[in-house]
């Protein structure tokens, strides 16, 4: 499209940060600007990556310290193994996770997307800084003056393939574990053609997005984002412009610049005249610092967005002016709306006590379920086929499916009896007892032999005992089907009528 060319659709503002007018994409090259809320970040980032990268690595009690198996449905998250049917554990711990968002976030509005998602992270943190080294702009940040030579950007973006294969297999490595990972890393692609995709995938959906969709992850596609707004009230401590301070903006000249820093005086007797605040504005002098360092584009000084991430960046960029003109710092500080209207700070309200009394509610029942859960899940389930068999010898038998998962670090040897009725007797199909590694499960087809006499109905409740012959030991009651004509001609007083 023609950029001299009018729209007649065009809007009155930008309806993005990272849109032109004409609707094509704006690209940002974010100044970097230095200071105390830089410094801070990059240790709390390269901390971040570090711990990202060697969490697959790490073992508690000889696992990984995180792995999601979702292909066998096998989770460990920090020590403990949760399985398919630890549901409501899962259940309370994402209850947890998710209030404890909503915590934060009302304490402190988006510190998790500007300090610790790992989207802001390994852009800020290792892509950006790339960009800048190929673009001739290592440690400054901004637009280029001239396009950088074509060898530049080829290099730039083969540097970026690497780091995303990196990224790939780092993050496959929380879904197979890095055993297995090394395992497909020396063999052949064709021999685990699936894998191999997926890892493809990862990387092109990695290169897309650190490439080409960067912030606009965080504008218009992250949901935390675009949920903000109703998590955050007038007293969350955000990022904010204060207008009261700072406008009408102007530009500064020598001469307002030289009266408002009291030359000659130290900065504690510095003072400020009301006829040189009505002559001259308030402090901001709209540098626009603040808003070719931010990496969603916007101008805070246009009050609370959704694009904010809350890097601080306008603050490390505002500061070093207020030093320049004499003035304190803060123009651009974390604060609240509320503060900013120069009403009391008020930490409690409704939102911040309810919050953690919920979360210690379900916390305390998932640390409770956790403490409490057996060292070992059995599960009894009727086989597939006949409800039944009648052998030769008259007696009637079930066969069923004995389903064992040990949740304990050690080896142990389980068993399985009947508790009662009396004369009903148990047969494993393969061996006696079944014998399970740390972590390990295993499916037994027994068979449940009773007499026809002891059925009610074609009904007959049995209870089974499984025990490792240690700590662990549990009844479990199961109904076995028998014939009802039998059960008719023996007990005919509980007889009924066969309505099928």
């Amino acid at each position: 499209m023609d950029p001299n060319t009018p729209s007649l659709l065009e809007p009155e503002e930008h309806v993005l940060s990272t849109l032109e007018r004409d609707g094509s994409r704006r690209w940002l090259r974010p100044k970097l600007s230095k200071g105390r809320f830089l410094t801070l970040r990059r240790w709390v980032g390269y901390a971040l990556i570090a711990l990202f990268t060697l969490l697959p690595y790490l073992k508690i009690n000889g696992k990984p310290a995180v792995l999601l198996d979702v292909i066998h449905r096998d989770f460990y998250i920090f020590g403990g193994n949760f399985r398919p049917t630890d549901t409501l554990l899962l259940a309370l711990l994402m209850v947890t996770t998710v209030l404890t968002i909503f915590l934060v976030t009302a304490l402190l509005g988006r510190v998790w997307c500007g300090w610790a998602c790992p989207q802001t992270v390994y852009m800020e943190f290792i892509f950006r800084p790339i960009e800048r080294l190929f673009d001739g702009r290592k440690g400054v940040g901004g637009k280029p003056a001239r396009p950088p030579a074509a060898w530049r950007t080829g290099a730039k973006y083969i540097v970026f393939l690497l780091i995303c294969v990196h990224l790939a297999h780092i993050f496959m490595a929380y879904f197979v574990g890095v055993d297995q990972l090394f395992a497909w890393s020396r063999g052949n692609p064709l021999n685990h053609p699936f894998a191999f995709l997926i890892i493809a995938a990862v990387v092109t959906l990695m290169m897309f997005d650190f490439c080409f969709f960067r912030e606009q992850l965080c504008i218009v596609a992250c949901p935390y984002g675009r949920l903000q707004s109703v998590m955050v009230d007038e007293r969350s401590m955000i990022i904010s412009y204060d207008p009261a301070r700072g406008e009408p903006r102007g530009k500064l000249g020598r001469k307002k610049r030289d009266a408002l820093a009291d030359k000659g005086k130290p900065e504690a007797e510095r003072t400020v005249s009301l006829d040189i605040m009505e002559r001259f504005g308030g402090d901001c002098i709209d540098c626009h610092e603040c808003v070719t360092t931010c990496p969603t584009g916007i101008d805070i000084r246009e009050g609370l967005q959704l694009e904010c991430i809350g890097c601080a960046q306008c603050i490390d960029a505002c500061d070093p002016i207020m030093d320049k003109i004499g003035r304190p710092r803060g123009l651009i500080r974390y604060t609240s709306q509320e503060a900013l209207k120069g009403k009391h700070k008020r930490l409690l309200r409704p939102r911040v006590l309810i919050y953690p009394a919920i979360i210690l509610a379900v916390a305390s029942l998932f640390l409770f379920l956790l403490m409490t859960k057996p060292p070992a899940d059995v599960t009894l389930l009727r086989q597939a086929g006949k409800p039944y068999l009648t052998l030769a010898s008259g007696e009637v038998q079930n066969t069923l499916r004995l389903r064992i998962v040990n949740r304990d670090h050690t080896t142990h040897n389980y068993t399985v009896a009947v508790k009662s009725p009396d004369d009903v007797t148990i047969s494993m199909t393969n061996s006696d007892s079944i014998t399970l590694g740390p972590g390990k499960s295993y499916t037994e087809p027994v068979r449940v032999t009773a007499d026809p006499g002891q059925f009610r109905q074609g009904r007959l409740q049995v209870v089974l005992t499984v025990t490792d012959g240690d700590d662990f030991s549990t009844d479990e009651t199961f109904e076995l089907l028998g014939p009802r004509a039998q059960a008719r001609d023996e007990h005919p007083d509980d007889s009924e009528p066969d309505h099928d």
